[in-house]
């Protein structure tokens, strides 16, 4: 569970570079980095390393 966080959140964090400087989607972008945060916070407060 912890690994598909990871995964989930490294995802995230690279679709939200593409789009910042690739595509002018608008706030959709700025969502998926608040996503991909909340997902590495949540790992870090389970107590799994990053």
């Amino acid at each position: 569970m912890g690994n598909l966080l990871y995964l989930i959140a490294v995802i995230l964090i690279i679709g939200w570079i593409l789009g910042a400087f690739v595509y002018s989607v608008g706030g959709l972008i700025h969502i998926l980095l608040v996503l991909a945060i909340i997902a590495i916070l949540f790992r870090v407060i389970s107590g799994r390393p990053v």
